[in-house]
């Protein structure tokens, strides 16, 4: 069973309530996804400890339902 999109962004932005979110399908089989995700919460933040914020908020799904998430993080400019 495959991933939402939108499911995807809604967890995260459940957790990151400031956060800018674009998801790309990456292979059209709602498994592979390549995330874009801009907030506040990641300022002064490691790109690791970045990661693993988001990881967090999909609560468990990463490497369950959702096989790939390719993940670009930045603070708001």
């Amino acid at each position: 069973m495959a991933m939402d999109a939108r499911e995807i962004e809604r967890l995260i932005k459940e957790a990151l309530p400031d956060a800018t979110v674009e998801i790309r399908d990456l292979a059209g089989d709602g498994d592979h996804y390549a995330a874009t995700v801009v907030s506040s919460a990641f300022r002064g933040k490691t790109r690791v400890q970045q990661h693993q914020l988001v990881y967090g908020a999909l609560k468990g799904n990463m490497g369950g339902v959702l096989h790939a998430l390719a993940l670009t993080t930045s603070t708001p400019e």
